[in-house]
């Protein structure tokens, strides 16, 4: 099995909406048994919560779950995970202190073909309903790429 982790500051917004995206997108796809996801956080804010009220609302309007509670993204996860996705840079270069297999570490939007490389998930936890909307367009964007590309690395 293909794992993947989304990892952003607290783990209740970007992450687990990645998270879930992704989990459509492969359902979508028929390859839910060939690909398991996750979600992390690199700070331990909000260790247990469910995710944001706010991005369970607005994804379960385009048919997406947001499971899970957060958790923070320890060093032993690189091992865990063939892909882990952050939605910043702050938060790459903090799992890149971490040290351990890197291999597969980049940003999610680096996947997403119509977007610069280096482009990144804004948090919307202080903004409105656009924010929420805006991280579900890009991580649509980014997953799809995601999983283009496992589909090409792994055979699938």
């Amino acid at each position: 099995m293909v794992r993947v982790c989304f990892v952003c500051l607290g783990n209740i917004c970007r992450s687990p909406t990645g998270e879930g995206v992704m989990k459509k997108v492969i359902a979508d796809a028929a390859l839910s048994s060939a690909i398991g996801t996750d979600s992390a956080g690199t700070a331990a804010y909000h260790v247990g919560d469910r995710p944001d009220a706010r991005s369970q609302r607005h994804a379960a309007r385009r048919g997406v779950t947001l499971p899970g509670r957060s958790r923070q993204f320890q060093k032993s996860d690189f091992t865990k995970f063939d892909y882990v996705l952050a939605m910043d840079e702050e938060n790459l270069r903090n799992l890149s202190k971490l040290g351990g297999k890197q291999e597969h570490l980049s940003l999610l939007l680096d996947y997403a073909d119509a977007l610069p490389v280096g482009s990144s998930v804004p948090d919307p936890y202080y903004g409105g309903d656009a924010g929420f909307e805006e991280v579900l367009d890009l991580c649509q964007q980014g997953c799809e790429g995601l999983l283009a590309a496992i589909r090409r690395e792994h055979s699938l």
